[in-house]
This record gives structure tokens, C-alpha cells and sequence, in this order.
């Protein structure tokens, strides 16, 4: 067994879709009105974007009764301040708590309220 990526929910599947074609480089495979597919261009790993009805999106820093972060997203970069302005072209915005020491990464959210972290590191 293995996994082959995330599916993440949203109220707009094909907004959310081309924001991470554009940010990650990775083409939309399949695309209807709910629900997209990308695939990394070495085809193994895949992102699923599904239209949620009833999608609220998560709370970053986690607040009491409100809607947690059940999953995130690491994307590596070799140079850090270069990935998260390219983020920010794409559409992101950076989160306004940073918990973690500086220069490693940078807590970043999507334009459906998903959190990911850019990451400093190696590419492969």
C-alpha cells in the first residue's frame, strides 16, 4: 500500500484547483464542476480538490469550538523568502501566527483557508 496524495474539501473545487496548478506546476489532470485532480509531473503523487456543500473553512491559531486544521500541506523550497512572495503572487497569504523559530518555514494559508507550510529544503 502506499499514498498517493490528499483530497482536500472546499466550497469552489476548480478555484482552489488552479491556485495549486499555479503555485506547485502541477497540471489539472481531471477537472468537473465539484471536484479536480493534479498530479505531480513525476506522476507519483496526486492532489484531489472536492466541492463540500457545508465547507467551513479551518481556524489557524486553533480556536475552541471552531472549525480545527485536520491536515496540511508541506511544499519544499530551496529558498524560502523566493517560494512564500511566489505564495503570495499565487494568492496566498501568510498566517499571522508563526509559532516556529524563523528561517526554517513559514505558516502560509490558501484561498480556501487550508494551512500549508512552506518549507526550506531540498527539492527533489
Amino acid at each position: 500500500m502506499r499514498i498517493s496524495g490528499p483530497v482536500l474539501d472546499t466550497d469552489d473545487a476548480p478555484a482552489l484547483a488552479r491556485f495549486y496548478e499555479r503555485l506547485l506546476g502541477w497540471p489539472i489532470t481531471e477537472l468537473e464542476k465539484g471536484w479536480a485532480r493534479l498530479r505531480s509531473p513525476a506522476g507519483d503523487t496526486k492532489i484531489e480538490i472536492q466541492h463540500e456543500a457545508l465547507y467551513a473553512q479551518p481556524v489557524w491559531p486553533p480556536v475552541e469550538g471552531e472549525q480545527q486544521i485536520m491536515i496540511h500541506l508541506d511544499v519544499m523550497v530551496e529558498d524560502l523568502d523566493a517560494g512564500v512572495a511566489w505564495a503570495k503572487e499565487c494568492g496566498a497569504t501568510v498566517a499571522d501566527a508563526q509559532p516556529q523559530k524563523p528561517g526554517y518555514h513559514v505558516i502560509m494559508v490558501d484561498p480556501a483557508g487550508h494551512v500549508f507550510c512552506m518549507c526550506r529544503g531540498t527539492v527533489q
